[in-house]
């Protein structure tokens, strides 16, 4: 049972439907463990304490999905762009 868990885009090549099955078992396995989430696909990582947005090796923001979502800025762009191809793909 190790202290700290690290999933690299552990859901990145899955559909929606087995995206949601992996991430309710990750979330027990990483229950009372620090976990590092590294993922583009932010539907991912919506129920994170913390969230940082890195561009270019740098930390460029940080919040919870809400917060990130209400500054407006490059998080939230790319939220709103994979919600829109979400949309397309089921249309």
């Amino acid at each position: 049972n190790p202290p700290i868990l690290v999933f690299d885009e552990a859901t990145s090549s899955l559909d929606s439907r087995s995206e949601q099955v992996i991430l309710e078992a990750l979330r027990e396995v990483a229950a009372r463990r620090t976990t590092l989430v590294i993922a583009h696909r932010l539907s991912t990582i919506i129920d994170a304490d913390t969230i940082l947005v890195m561009e270019k090796g740098r930390i460029i923001e940080r919040g919870t999905h809400g917060q990130l979502l209400a500054q407006g800025g490059l998080y939230a762009h790319l939220w709103s762009l994979q919600q829109e191809e979400r949309l397309a793909k089921s249309a």
